[in-house]
């Protein structure tokens, strides 16, 4: 790390925190050749995900466009923002976690529809029944007698 004094390219570190906002880690250093203290941040860098669309469109993630669907699933149901949030960020976490630099988005539906299967049965039909593109009540029933014969 070049000291921002100096510019010597060596430092000790003295104290490390996370931040407060939990996203980074706070360092203090020590320049090893004039002794003065400056503060860096690390961060986790994240890979840009590319989401492709049905139509083969390419768009980058949103996590707020995930989030919209899962609460308008959610609306007047028992599951907390909070819960909704989890989940959302499991998700994210899962695709970051894949290394993939594209992932198409009937993965990511069926993620969450995993995810809010456990959550609310209720949601998960909901979500369910726009992500499949349910065109009359006989896939409404279907996917009810599936979800009953899985419990």
């Amino acid at each position: 790390m070049k000291c921002p004094s100096c510019g010597h390219l060596e430092s000790k570190v003295i104290d490390s925190r996370p931040s407060a906002d939990g996203n980074s880690i706070r360092r203090r250093r020590e320049c090893l050749e004039c002794r003065k203290r400056f503060t860096t941040y690390e961060t986790i860098e994240m890979l840009p995900l590319i989401v492709i669309k049905k139509d083969l469109s390419r768009e980058t993630f949103d996590r707020s466009k995930l989030l919209k669907s899962v609460i308008r699933a959610c609306d007047k149901r028992r599951v907390s923002l909070s819960e909704m949030n989890q989940l959302v960020d499991e998700v994210e976490s899962a695709l970051q976690n894949s290394l993939a630099n594209e992932v198409p988005s009937n993965q990511i539906g069926e993620m969450v529809m995993e995810r809010l299967k456990k959550l609310d049965e209720v949601a998960y039909v909901r979500f369910a029944s726009v992500y499949r593109r349910f065109s009359d009540i006989g896939d409404f029933m279907d996917e009810l007698k599936k979800l009953m014969r899985e419990k």
